[in-house]
């Protein structure tokens, strides 16, 4: 149905640059003459969930209208001169960085930075996809020196283009209908994403810590205790060492402010500079003052990012690359450097971290100390069994990673479409009369919100046996 859309049948100059032509029965009309904005205000008193009195309603911030689903963290009691507004209308962010954004209203009271956008002529869901592509001129002129916040005049002057009733209806009825089956593709994508992350880690570490021996595919013959928690078992034949005992573990360079240069200077890896495993050129750093040769990074070391305000980041590593040989690295990053390290590398990507981070970490610092970092036990298997289990996990991970950033693109190209087909119908470049009336009726869906794929929520249950199905033709062996 969304394949076959065809054009209207006559069209018009709407005399607006950006919206160009448009269907010859629609109306171009200022946003004045269509609906009043009414700002919200700050109410008397705000009061948590638990300390909320009787009859007080959601206090509707950006925050809250952006997480689409859960309970409003603050309230308010109604009073004279506050703004409420019912679920479905339409709202404008009026102050504030994204001044400019529209969200659709939940019951409750407009906060001070929100503006109300109420019609009684018109379907609200019509007007809010139209005026969603307003949104880059509306943010882009917006005013202000310190906080950005929305023009009035601009908004008011703002031309939209406007079917008949009946048409707007038919519209809603067919974005509504596309957009739920776009949503519930994107949610089944991203459970895979997850399934196949989970499957990923779990994979690394029965791999590493010999539960499974990656030549047979089986258990080893026999184990021994390790006397290390996160470890249990490990094969007979392995060692348990301490990192320090396996090379030499570094703490990255400490500079001032203004050692900060422009990109002329030496290249100073940070958290930043780690993703999916990896060394990238992202919110890079230099710096004009002398750099020891001690703290120069060379390929194969392992950077590890040990501190961090973001409890995720502690833990990230990565290997350095021989494009990036000879720079340095931040004080919030260590560096290990052994001829261990292609196998040490995947012990880090396994659930080490995550089972002994718990006693290295307060509640206001996360970090990870250089003798904390230093005296981590690490499961050693001899060195031709290193080499083979290193080969292994590039290999199966490779494939899993394949797996992900396929996903994730579909995913990403599926947004887009589903932004350009609204473009598309709200301007009238479509025509979906005909579709939206052969439409079945469907239940009513309780909203969910489409999340990155880097955001999904924890606790989904999971199975890696059907990760691992999913991959390709070419099975990942356990």
């Amino acid at each position: 149905m969304i394949t076959n859309l065809k054009p209207y049948a006559a069209y018009k100059d709407s005399g607006v640059p950006w919206l160009g032509q448009v269907p010859a029965h629609w109306e171009v009309r200022a946003v004045r003459h269509v609906t009043r904005p009414v700002k919200g205000r700050q109410p008397k008193a705000l009061y948590s969930e638990d300390e909320a009195p009787a009859g007080a309603q959601p206090y509707l911030t950006m925050e809250y209208l952006r997480r689409h689903k859960g309970t409003a963290k603050v309230y308010c009691a109604l009073s004279d001169g506050l703004v409420t507004a019912a679920a479905g209308d339409v709202l404008l962010l009026w102050d504030g960085a994204n001044a400019g954004e529209f969200f659709i209203a939940k019951d409750g009271v407009v906060s001070s930075t929100v503006a109300l956008l109420s019609t009684d002529e018109h379907d609200r869901r019509y007007l809010y996809f139209m005026l969603k592509q307003c949104e880059p001129w509306l943010r882009a002129l917006s005013t202000g020196m310190g906080i950005p916040h929305v023009d009035g005049r601009i908004l008011k002057q703002m031309q939209i283009c406007l079917p008949p009733h009946a048409e707007q209806a038919a519209i809603v009825r067919f974005l509504d209908w596309a957009d739920r089956r776009m949503r519930r593709y994107i949610r089944a994508k991203q459970k895979l994403i997850k399934l196949l992350e989970e499957y990923r880690k779990a994979l690394i570490h029965q791999v590493v810590t010999g539960q499974i021996d990656v030549c047979t595919g089986k258990p080893y013959p026999a184990y021994k205790n390790s006397s290390v928690e996160w470890l249990g078992k490990v094969p007979g034949h392995w060692e348990v060492q301490k990192l320090k005992r396996l090379g030499e573990v570094k703490i990255g360079l400490t500079y001032a402010p203004s050692d900060v240069t422009g990109d002329d200077g030496t290249l100073v890896l940070r958290a930043s500079n780690i993703r999916d495993g990896a060394i990238v050129s992202a919110d890079d750093v230099f710096v004009s003052k002398e750099v020891p040769q001690s703290l120069r990074v060379a390929e194969g070391d392992i950077l590890i990012c040990v501190r961090s305000g973001s409890r995720s980041l502690v833990g990230k590593v990565a290997i350095i690359p021989p494009s990036f040989s000879g720079v340095t690295f931040g004080a919030f990053m260590s560096l290990l450097r052994s001829s261990l390290n292609p196998f040490i590398y995947w012990v880090f990507n396994s659930n080490m971290l995550t089972s002994v981070m718990a006693q290295f970490q307060t509640s206001t610092i996360n970090q990870l100390t250089q003798n904390d970092l230093r005296n981590l036990d690490i499961p050693l298997p001899p060195l031709p069994e290193q080499t083979t289990i290193a080969a292994y996990l590039d290999a199966q991970t490779a494939k899993i990673d394949a797996a992900i950033a396929s996903a994730r693109r579909e995913v990403e190209l599926l947004r887009e479409y589903r932004e350009r087909l609204i473009v598309d119908v709200v301007t009238g470049k479509v025509d979906v009369r005909e579709v939206a009336a052969q439409l079945p009726e469907e239940p009513p869906e309780e909203e969910a919100e489409l999340m990155d794929a880097d955001e999904i929520a924890e606790g989904e249950a999971t199975d890696n046996d059907a990760a691992a199905e999913a991959l390709s033709e070419e099975e990942v062996e356990p």
